[in-house]
């Protein structure tokens, strides 16, 4: 019998980064964001992406909070200054990685122009929500 919590079938399980790769628009407009294709190898349960610094821009994103159950980052490549609750600043670096426990409100201060980083989450599109500063 079918395993009904199997994903549905793939057409490919490599993804290659080619030159058009990035998506300009996402979540956050001083970023440019690589899908890994886990969201349609997973049905939507966990997302993939590799995020990157748009050349020229700042960060400038309110304190958030994510609705997720699961959250994490790797640096790969500059530094950025994130601010998280109960937590204080921190400068993460190539190598630092976060695990964003589910609605901590956070904010990023700055970054590097060359900062990227992977980010896993689950599930893969979930809800993103302004929050005042305490």
């Amino acid at each position: 019998m079918p395993d009904s919590h199997a994903p549905a079938a793939a057409t490919s399980i490599v993804n290659h980064l080619g030159p058009d790769s990035f998506e300009k628009d996402g979540l956050r407009p001083f970023f440019e964001y690589r899908p890994l294709g886990l969201k349609e190898l997973t049905g939507g349960k966990v997302g993939a992406h590799v995020i990157r610094a748009k050349p020229g821009k700042h960060a400038d994103a309110p304190r958030h909070t994510h609705t997720l159950s699961f959250q994490f980052v790797y640096v790969l490549k500059g530094w950025a200054i994130f601010e998280y609750e109960g937590h204080g600043q921190h400068r993460l670096v190539a190598g630092s990685t976060v695990y964003q426990p589910p609605g901590i409100k956070h904010k990023e201060i700055d970054h590097s122009e060359d900062f990227e980083v992977l980010e896993i989450t689950m599930p893969a599109d979930f809800e993103t929500r302004e929050v005042d500063a305490d």
